[in-house]
């Protein structure tokens, strides 16, 4: 780009970001080093181990939102009693086993879950592998050809008790199949972080443009959870991307 030419003397471009989409990495001039955060994993595996624990053992059961539980009148115990279970001898698979992804699939065994990564070399085992998941997490960049990777068809493959987690980005879910799977019971939940239409449903802005395909966010069906892009937001976060830096010999 014509800004690298006004920087002469350039020799580092970082980001703290793990998307190679935000910078225009590929026209830096060859003695300048890009340097993209590498530290995130160790914040989204435990965003999504807390999604799953939290899934697992009902927190986001209907029943328990104060608004919606009159628990004067009712005391939820019987509703929620039979939609609880272990995390320990689930199966996982994990598209983009990456840094992010092989964070992820640590955390995950650690807690007794049987881990199965997806990258280039082993994509033929998708769709064999997504017909036993119990958690099908998506931890993939938008760079690379993965545009609707979860399409219809795969969905289609998921068991129905199959909850769908993607934290990587948005343009790799169909979204549209993705809600009526969702509507329909096909599978039993969804995670989502990102969004095609990016900043996201939860925003004033994505909230007054219909949120998720035109759909009002109290449309959207009760067994989807929504977080605006936030997997990694923690508040060590500088702190870690500085470190690293510093550890790279960057700065």
């Amino acid at each position: 780009m014509e800004w690298y030419a006004l920087a002469p003397r350039l020799k580092v471009l970082a980001t703290p970001g793990a998307g190679r989409e935000l910078v225009a990495w590929r026209d830096a001039p060859s003695n300048v080093k890009v340097h993209f955060g590498g530290f995130h994993g160790a914040i989204i595996s435990e965003t999504v181990v807390g999604f799953i624990l939290a899934w697992a053992h009902g927190f986001f059961r209907p029943e328990l939102r104060a608004a919606s539980a009159p628990w004067r009148s009712c005391w939820p115990r019987a509703s929620i009693g039979g939609t609880c279970s272990l995390v320990a001898g689930t199966r996982a698979v994990v598209a983009g086993y990456g840094r992010i992804g092989r964070a992820i699939g640590s955390k995950l065994e650690a807690l007794g879950v049987s881990v199965s990564g997806i990258s280039r070399g082993n994509i033929a085992d998708l769709e064999p592998l997504a017909r036993e998941a119990d958690w099908f997490v998506m931890a993939l960049p938008s760079d690379t050809g993965t545009d609707g990777f979860l399409s219809r068809r795969l969905i289609s493959k998921l068991p129905r008790r199959c909850v769908v987690i993607n934290i990587g980005r948005g343009n790799a879910v169909d979204e549209e199949s993705l809600v009526d799977a969702l509507r329909r019971g096909r599978i039993a939940g969804a995670y989502l972080d990102v969004f095609r239409g990016e900043p996201g449903p939860l925003s004033p802005e994505g909230a007054g443009s219909g949120g998720i395909l035109g759909v009002a966010p109290a449309d959207l069906p009760p067994n989807l959870v929504m977080t605006p892009h936030s997997s990694a937001f923690c508040t060590e976060y500088l702190a870690m991307c500085f470190k690293e830096l510093k550890d790279e010999g960057l700065v």
